[in-house]
């Protein structure tokens, strides 16, 4: 969702990383993810992140930032951005968070058309779409499994059915289709959060984690700085501080001390 979050999983292996949408608008705004971020804003994210890390980068495209013509123009720039998968939803605008409440969905034709635009838009066949509805909380599983099918018939590499409630709504989601499929696990939200290997078995083959690194990082924030407050110092932490020396190696100082010995004046 920023910079030292990217640096961090960059480094931990991953086939892929996610830019989360949610936790973009609350660093970057301080606000609810509930569409009030630009499609400039969100693009600008894309090139920080992408630029700063080599772990291959998908990226929330949200709605895709307005009419079919906006979401062609968002799809070419996430993808000059650096973005080699972009996520494309069926929210009406202002979107929400998908695990909050008061969402509504465009129709299923107006989905499928976004899908369309979005495939047809990319200059990269390699690039993955990924169509995600949210019409599970609105008007039922049985409509979010016709809106994927749409999608997947559009073009889709990629289905996010959004919010599923249950296990066994999960494995009715991925027995109806071939197509890839991917679980969005938010803890405390409204899906199950299962172990990989269930995950698996299920028949899922992406599993993002899109809030669990900006919830641990608002717990530690309450942690150090309630101690600051309660102690007038931080010695009670300490233990639960990354090494500052660390820190600095993770952002790259290193290579600014290489660069100012060679050009020491």
């Amino acid at each position: 969702f920023e910079m030292i979050s990217a640096r961090v999983a960059d480094r931990m292996g991953f086939e892929a990383l996610y830019m989360t949408g949610y936790g973009v608008v609350a660093s970057y705004l301080g606000l609810p993810d509930a569409g009030i971020a630009s499609y400039t804003q969100m693009v600008d994210r894309v090139a920080q992140i992408a630029g700063g890390t080599t772990t291959p980068l998908i990226a929330d495209a949200d709605t895709g930032y307005g009419a079919l013509l906006n979401i062609r123009e968002t799809v070419r720039g996430y993808e000059a951005a650096g973005a080699v998968g972009i996520q494309i939803e069926d929210q009406e605008f202002p979107k929400k968070c998908g695990h909050t409440p008061n969402k509504r969905v465009v129709s299923i034709e107006e989905m499928t058309r976004r899908i369309q635009v979005a495939v047809e838009s990319r200059r990269n066949e390699e690039t993955l779409i990924i169509a995600r509805t949210d019409a599970r909380a609105v008007n039922g599983l049985d409509d979010a499994l016709r809106r994927a099918e749409a999608c997947a018939k559009a073009g889709a590499d990629v289905l996010f059915v959004e919010a599923p409630t249950s296990e066994a709504e999960m494995e009715q989601i991925c027995r109806s289709f071939d197509t890839p499929l991917l679980v969005n696990v938010v803890e405390g939200g409204l899906t199950p959060a299962l172990s990989r290997e269930r995950y698996q078995e299920i028949g899922y083959s992406i599993a993002i984690f899109p809030g669990t690194a900006f919830l641990a990082a608002t717990q530690a924030f309450e942690n150090v700085y309630g101690a600051i407050r309660r102690d007038g110092g931080s010695q009670a932490v300490a233990s639960q501080l990354y090494p500052f020396h660390d820190m600095s190696t993770l952002m790259g100082f290193e290579d600014i001390w290489e660069f100012e010995k060679e050009h020491a004046q």
